[in-house]
């Protein structure tokens, strides 16, 4: 249980930093201490014999889970009630009068604190009593996966096997293929539908299709749908997506459909909706896709046979089957055995054993991805699997999936079944950024101290650890293998909210019809989704993280006992009451059009705040409170597109790893030593004339991994030789590097300049005068290579040589009409993405697929 032993280090932590205000008091919160850390060995023993349905230890866990969000808040309500008595002394007269009763404001609050740790130890003497009662006994904690993982070994072996494991899908995909594509034999729009039960695999076999035949049209997109969705919304995103644009101000339904046919009117374009619920979804959106007789497509996925024969009576359904069982075989092996040599055999007895594993899962992939993955973190022996197998009760006819997945949960340790209920605050099929989710985690203090380690490498390890046990899909990666984003199967997503309920973990509105039975608990966790702003009122004031999708609330000095507040997709906002909001550690507000904090806001309050994330958000005033700059815990600051003007002097940002984006000082003078553990950087160039203030930056920051740089696009601004070649500046770590604006006409490409281990380059309007293919083919580390619109000015790319290593390649390129990759070059490539349609790639015969 992570709440005991986060509350065990918040205790500790409370006894030095109020060490001499505690006074008389401190007797009572070493106390709790003490017991709870005794508690703590008995946790494991307990949650086996609830899990066995022992109703008495069920009953002992939720009474010391009580216990523990009891103390939590007491502890928070007293830091706050420090916080704003000494705020509002602050505000009062500066005499020394007025400066004298600060002590004995104060007695109050500790004999408040006082009295309630004295309710608290009467519980805790009874549930350490009842323990014994109970017979339950202290066992030795589960720590041995953390232990396992090495992460930077880790991430170059996960690289590898975490992709998309397809078994049994070939012939599916190349029928739907034909399908899409043979616009001669059905000129007309077609809607084409892939039914299934959930964890068939449909998701899936819809991406592969798209990602194969989406250079064959014009326009084209793929969106979730989902259980919950508003056709405006829809409309909007498929809008967004089809132009590359941010959501404007909201618009009537009607307007929507307009624009939407209008944009894609006279195009060949193929449209994909994934998970549809709605029998009326197709009657509500046909006339937003004009019929052109050009061979455009729409493709749905859904659950439901009903739903697919109402989109297009003359196409039938395509029903995907399930695995027979010698592929239900391969699939389970592939996912138990992921570092398996080709070639190397499994031993008779674990055949024998995988066999009748994998055939209880009755052919659905999902249930045999997920086993597998509970199978490889085990030892290959006949003992460790048929444990597993002997675990599960086979006997349920119809229950074996749900079984599995609940069985996948069940078999994780505490630290790792809180990271993953935390997952449920997450909309269906949402796009998660793993670095979002990983401060998220250490913001709630559900991540595990281990070792030397930090918090994040940590949290790193327990997401890798979801993955290997198939409960989080990679959707894409960093080029130094690290996760970039992922998402959660929503069968897997069900079981975390329903387990989540159960533990009083996390409450979801609106949970389907259901939503309003839980509506009478102490929320510690909500995810308010779908516009169901009427359920803010059920919302708990001891509520630790609060997610808002779609809609913000009137005032957040409600909820004062926050550590994480994320808010996407709120058109309009204003931050009222949110400098009350001491506690908190993680803000997040994510692709909302318009943010204003308001006039009395100072952001210096947020004295504990470790993480600002402003992605996609435009601020009303186009900067910040300049009261952000002086939280010392402050860790990361992504201020979004649009960048802060100036930051001030003389400030202490010694623990920020990421600051983007910032205007670049007017001058030499700045406060850049107080930033010296930066990693991540990014900078906007608006001046011509202090490149100096840039190379002094640069130069100041000896941890720094990643640089990212832009000018405006007027010609006399231009990147010089020191900014293009980092080498130039003491720095020898970096491994990213992304330049948006045009050279200086005396800068020559050469591969030698560039730092020796960089991974990833990415180049904007560069206007280079030469084929920049020759030199880049050089760069020995690299792996990932996007190249932008006027990069090149010729007809024509030519990569001779090279690329050792590449695995990723993105082009959209202004000018050139043929890209072509000579024999033997990139032997590594994965993945090549051509986003203009005027470039021809020519390639050989090895890597001729990705032309097609």
């Amino acid at each position: 249980m992570s709440l005991v032993s986060f509350v065990v280090g918040k205790l500790s932590d409370f006894m030095v930093k109020e060490a001499e205000l505690l006074g008389g008091v401190r007797q009572q919160v070493e106390w709790a201490n003490r017991e709870l850390k005794r508690i703590q060995c008995c946790l494991r023993d307990a949650d086996t014999k609830r899990r066995k349905g022992d109703a008495r230890a069920e009953n002992w866990l939720n009474e010391l889970r009580g216990v523990a969000f009891r103390i939590e808040d007491v502890i928070d309500t007293f830091y706050l009630e420090l916080e704003e008595n000494s705020h509002n002394n602050r505000h009062r007269d500066r005499s020394v009068l007025h400066k004298i009763p600060k002590l004995s404001e104060e007695v109050p609050i500790l004999h408040k604190l006082g009295t309630e740790l004295g309710a608290i130890q009467k519980l805790l003497e009874e549930i350490s009593k009842s323990k014994d009662d109970y017979a339950i006994e202290p066992l030795q904690d589960q720590g041995k996966e953390l232990d396992a993982v090495v992460l930077p070994q880790r991430r170059a072996a996960y690289h590898d096997v975490d992709e998309t494991e397809v078994v049994g899908l070939d012939d599916d995909r190349n029928n739907i293929l034909q399908l899409l594509l043979n616009s001669k034999a059905i000129p007309r729009r077609a809607i084409i539908t892939i039914v299934g039960a959930g964890g068939l695999g449909k998701t899936t076999l819809a991406r592969m299709v798209y990602n194969r035949a989406k250079i064959d049209f014009k326009h084209h997109l793929m969106l979730s749908v989902s259980q919950q969705f508003s056709l405006s919304n829809l409309l909007t995103k498929m809008i967004c997506e089809l132009e590359g644009s941010k959501p404007k101000k909201k618009q009537e339904v009607g307007h929507l459909i307009s624009d939407l046919r209008k944009l894609l009117s006279s195009k060949r374009y193929m449209i994909i909706l994934d998970d549809v619920w709605e029998i009326d979804l197709w009657e509500q959106l046909k006339h937003a896709l004009p019929d052109d007789k050009n061979g455009s497509r729409v493709l749905m996925t859904s659950r439901f046979m009903n739903v697919a024969k109402s989109a297009d009576s003359k196409m039938t359904p395509y029903k995907l089957a399930f695995l027979n069982e010698k592929k239900s075989l391969d699939l389970f092996l592939k996912k138990a055995l992921p570092y398996q040599e080709p070639g190397e055999e499994c031993s008779s007895d674990l055949l024998e054993l995988a066999d009748k594993l994998s055939k209880k899962c009755k052919g659905l992939p999902l249930a045999l991805i997920v086993l597998g993955g509970i199978i490889s973190t085990r030892d290959k022996t006949f003992h460790d699997w048929k444990r597993v197998s002997d675990t599960l009760d086979w006997h349920e006819e119809g229950k074996d999936c749900m079984q599995v997945l609940a069985m996948s949960y069940e078999d994780m340790p505490y630290y790792l079944k809180a990271c993953f209920l935390f997952l449920a605050s997450f909309p269906e099929d949402y796009l998660i950024y793993a670095r979002s989710l990983i401060s998220m985690w250490v913001a709630e203090g559900i991540i595990p101290r281990h070792g030397k380690r930090t918090m994040e490498d940590t949290a790193e390890v327990c997401l890798e650890q979801l993955v290997q046990r198939s409960l989080v899909q990679v959707s894409s990666r960093h080029a130094d293998g690290s996760i970039k984003c992922c998402r959660v199967h929503d069968l897997l997503r069900d079981l975390a909210m329903h387990e989540g309920i159960k533990e009083n973990f996390v409450s979801v509105f609106p949970k389907l019809q259901d939503s309003v039975n839980h509506l009478d608990r102490v929320t510690r966790r909500a995810s308010l989704q779908s516009n169901c702003a009427e359920f803010v009122e059920y919302v708990s004031p001891t509520t630790r993280s609060l997610f808002l999708f779609g809609q913000g609330i009137p005032m957040y000095s409600d909820f004062k006992l926050l550590r994480i507040l994320e808010i996407v997709g709120v058109r309009e906002i204003e931050l009222r009451g949110l400098d009350r909001l001491i506690h908190l550690k993680y803000l997040g507000i994510r692709n909302c059009f318009w943010l204003e904090f308001s006039n009395d806001c100072s952001l210096s309050r947020l004295k504990n705040l470790e993480t600002l994330d402003l992605r996609g958000t435009n601020l009303v005033d186009g900067d910040i409170p300049m009261g952000l700059w002086t939280i010392g815990t402050l860790r990361h600051a992504i201020c979004g597109t649009v960048p802060v003007y100036a930051l001030p002097f003389n400030v202490d940002l010694r623990n920020l790893q990421t600051l983007q984006f910032i205007c670049v000082p007017d001058t030499r003078k700045t406060h850049l030593p107080c930033v010296k553990n930066l990693r991540k950087l990014g900078l906007d160039h608006r001046r011509a004339n202090n490149w100096d203030g840039v190379v002094h930056l640069l130069g100041t920051l000896p941890h720094l991994l990643s640089i990212t740089l832009r000018t405006t696009g007027r010609e006399e601004y231009y990147i010089p030789l020191e900014i293009v070649y980092p080498t130039m500046i003491p720095n020898q770590n970096l491994q990213s590097l992304t330049l948006w604006g045009r050279w200086s006409e005396s800068v020559t490409l050469e591969a030698g300049l560039f730092p020796p281990h960089l991974i990833k380059l990415s180049l904007n309007d560069s206007e280079l005068r030469q084929d920049p293919m020759l030199e880049l083919g050089k760069l020995k580390n690299l792996k990932k290579l996007k190249l932008y619109a006027l990069v090149y000015g010729g007809m024509e790319m030519i990569c001779p040589a090279g690329f050792p290593v590449l695995e990723n390649l993105f082009i959209c390129l202004d000018c050139v009409r043929s890209f072509t990759v000579k024999e033997g070059v990139m032997p590594k490539l994965k993945h090549l993405q051509n986003d203009n349609s005027h470039t021809i790639l020519n390639m050989p015969p090895e890597l001729e697929h990705f032309s097609k």
